[in-house]
């Protein structure tokens, strides 16, 4: 049976409600839970303030802001490691889809590149930071020995989170190794169709995009479509990344409690006591992107906090959120 839209409104919510005859809630029925969730939830609570946003390959479906002050689907803001999904799909959309093993032990942080600090590449002085490149930041000394470029033969193909490995990847590309922050933006915006909704900070690949949930959210609507090759790639290649539990991992940033997989750039939440499936990749900054298993909605939570941790507790929050969506029942 064919659907037809209907916009309807509850509240400050507005929501796409799918009419149809199968048993499945409509779109008004998920939207409700997930705004319930991400009212009242205790994990939500400790993610506040926050935007959040549902949507298909279409267009947005529903959305809301929870506490004081929360940033909006216009607010720019650093993305942190969300960035990682954005680069892996420069880097399958530039290689018309075919990888090559460097490739994915690189974009499944298993290259043996795993000592890249970050704040050796986010330069202070303005003079710097306009100038420096992805090569730059790659061969970055480190203030105690060491640098961002040291190689551990012993970590290949052993999982290592760390943002060397992508960085290393990209100062490998003579297409982008020269670049600075603002030609790199450019490059990848061209190639993906984001232009100039994606900017970077610094030339840290991993780690450099300051961008809005909006432009996020766009570009995982490409994703959802097949405008992107990156299509094709969600959930291949994935690795085991607990060190607790599985003997080719080193370290990652997830709690132990927690056994994911790594894809191409971004993470497959397929922990068998919790995990749903879905495709993501949570920002240490608290930005978090999601692609449900079935590849049918996108979410975002989008917040930006200092905080220790804060990836962990958007992503408690946003997968409660899609849970209530995906069953139309809060949580």
């Amino acid at each position: 049976m064919t659907s037809r839209p209907i916009l309807a409104c509850f509240g400050l919510l507005c929501a796409v409600r799918a009419v149809s005859g199968a048993d499945e809630p409509t779109h008004l029925q998920r939207a409700a839970a997930a705004t319930t969730t991400a009212h009242g939830n205790r994990a939500c609570a400790a993610a506040k303030p926050f935007y959040w946003e549902i949507g298909d390959q279409h267009a947005a479906l529903a959305s809301g802001t929870e506490g004081g002050s929360p940033p909006g689907a216009a607010s720019a803001m650093p993305i942190s490691t969300a960035s990682e999904w954005v680069f892996a799909a420069y880097i399958v959309q530039s290689r018309g889809g075919k990888l090559s093993q460097a490739d994915i032990e690189a974009l499944t942080m298993r290259s043996g590149y795993a000592n890249l600090q970050y704040d050796r590449c986010a330069k202070i002085a303005p003079a710097l930071r306009r100038t420096e490149t992805v090569n730059n930041c790659f061969h970055a000394p480190h203030l105690v020995g060491g640098s961002n470029s040291d190689f551990a033969r012993a970590q290949v193909d052993r999982f290592f989170y760390n943002g060397g490995h992508f960085q290393q990847l990209a100062a490998a590309d003579s297409r982008l190794n020269a670049l600075t922050a603002s030609a790199l933006s450019a490059v990848i915006g061209t190639q993906l169709g984001t232009d100039a909704a994606f900017s970077y900070d610094s030339p840290h690949v991993d780690a450099g995009i300051r961008t809005t949930p909006a432009a996020y959210a766009s570009f995982l609507r490409k994703i959802l479509a097949g405008q992107l090759l990156m299509h094709d790639a969600l959930g291949s290649d994935a690795v085991c990344t607990n060190p607790s539990r599985c003997p080719s991992a080193i370290h990652s940033p997830l709690p132990q409690t927690e056994s994911w997989h790594y894809s191409i750039g971004h993470w497959v939440e397929d922990d068998p006591r919790v995990g749903d499936g879905a495709f993501s990749d949570p920002g240490l900054s608290g930005f978090y992107p999601w692609i449900d298993a079935s590849r049918t909605y996108y979410g975002v939570l989008s917040r930006s906090s200092s905080a220790p941790g804060a990836h962990v507790i958007s992503m408690q929050c946003g997968r409660l959120i899609r849970r209530a969506w995906l069953s139309g029942k809060p949580l």
